[in-house]
């Protein structure tokens, strides 16, 4: 059974240039525009079995979201991985305290992507 992403970006070119490489390399791909919208999609819908989110974000950034979406029950063991443009070593830091898995810088290759993801979940 094929494995589900969920993608959490403000940009809809990223999304869609993200779902578009993820559907081909064969993963599920749920998609948000924020932190919000996310953690309704996770409240209610299909669980992921990884995220994917962006850091710089309106209504709810990343750094907030992952905190959140580690607070769900269920949710404290799903690898988390940041993408985004923001290289701050306090971010990273922030993010890795508050429960993400790993951090990418865009632009980051479809490949890269992929190859990182097969890394940090078992069986993708």
């Amino acid at each position: 059974m094929a494995k589900t992403i969920m993608v959490v970006d403000d940009s809809t070119t990223m999304l869609m240039s993200l779902k578009n490489s993820l559907e081909i390399a064969g993963f599920g791909v749920i998609t948000a525009t924020d932190g919000v919208v996310a953690l309704n999609k996770l409240s209610t819908g299909p669980k992921p079995d990884l995220i994917i989110t962006d850091i710089n974000m309106p209504n709810m950034g990343g750094i907030e979201f992952i905190g959140k979406a580690r607070a769900l029950p269920g949710f404290r063991f799903i690898p988390i991985l940041v993408l985004t443009t923001e290289s701050m070593q306090a971010k990273r830091d922030e993010a890795k305290k508050l429960g993400a898995t790993g951090w990418l810088v865009k632009p980051v290759s479809g490949a890269d992507l992929t190859k990182i993801i097969k890394q940090v979940l078992p069986g993708a």
